[in-house]
């Protein structure tokens, strides 16, 4: 489906859409700053409450909420944006720029309607209006970022706080810990703004995964290959010999390896290249296109 959608609204995907929410948070520490100044809590007007957008109309907060930075010290806050400004450009690079598009307006859209749904259930069970803002913010949206980025690049290292050295994987494992603790403290609301904000991450997961394992025809077609090499009569060893020295199919044109040596890596063709070039999954996105 995303490919059949990228053929089609490739084009009109924003490239190095990570700068444009990172501008984003620098306008809202403007605002924030003018709050400060004036006694305006402009901030306030910009959260996602869908009392406000229901029954006073104020659509802007369908828009703004996405630039309301994190509530944390400007140096910290400095520290996370080069961060995510960092795993955001090699996400777009690694992924593309349509699927790194639909992959954060997926985030911001199953954020919002969240947020409507859970107005929406608590206002009929218990007849009163409740105000979202303190539970739907981009800080999970975010993690979805960072979470994306340790699945792609599970060993790669980063310093933490610019000195202890450790591998995006196990700082992925630490996080969601973290998020399934709070996802068990929390209350109801807070477990729905937890799960509608990582739901691009699920399916981002979900559709990363190599099914073929499971699938019953892959099963039933090794199962019929392994009864044909055990009844040959050459014997287990000569086809055991034989799937050793097999020759390679497919070959990847940045590390060289190959679905023999490897044979958990899927390999593609590149149709922007110059000819017949073929890349593992890992540098699919990654290679610099052959003119």
């Amino acid at each position: 489906m995303l490919e059949k959608l990228e053929r089609k609204l490739g084009k009109y995907a924003i490239p190095n859409l990570i700068n444009y929410l990172i501008g984003g948070y620098i306008i809202g520490y403007l605002f924030m700053l003018g709050s400060q100044i004036s006694n305006i809590n402009f901030i306030g007007l910009m959260t996602l409450e869908p009392y406000y957008i229901i029954h006073d109309f104020q659509l802007w907060r369908l828009v703004t909420w996405v630039l309301v930075p994190p509530r944390e010290s400007i140096i910290f806050a400095l520290i996370m944006m080069f961060f995510y400004w960092q795993l955001g450009r090699v996400l777009e690079q690694t992924i593309g720029t349509f699927r790194f598009n639909v992959y954060i307006f997926g985030g911001i859209i199953f954020t919002i309607i969240g947020a409507f749904a859970l107005y929406g259930i608590y206002y009929l069970v218990n007849g009163v209006p409740i105000l979202m803002s303190a539970y739907f913010s981009t800080n999970y949206i975010n993690l979805s970022i960072f979470l994306a980025f340790a699945l792609c690049y599970p060993n790669m290292e980063v310093y933490l706080y610019f000195l202890i050295p450790i591998k995006m994987k196990w700082m992925a494992v630490v996080y969601a810990v973290f998020i399934i603790y709070e996802f068990f403290m929390v209350g109801w609301a807070g477990r729905v703004a937890i799960f509608a904000s990582l739901l691009n991450f699920i399916l981002f997961f979900l559709m990363t995964r190599n099914y073929r394992r499971v699938d019953p025809r892959e099963i039933k077609r090794k199962a019929q290959y392994r009864k044909a090499t055990t009844g040959s009569a050459f014997g287990g060893e000569h086809f055991k010999h034989q799937s050793n020295s097999q020759t390679p199919r497919h070959k990847c044109a940045i590390c060289g390896r190959t679905d023999v040596s490897n044979p958990e890596l899927e390999f593609r063709f590149c149709s922007k290249c110059n000819g017949n070039y073929e890349y593992c999954n890992e540098h699919l996105f990654t290679h610099t296109h052959v003119k």
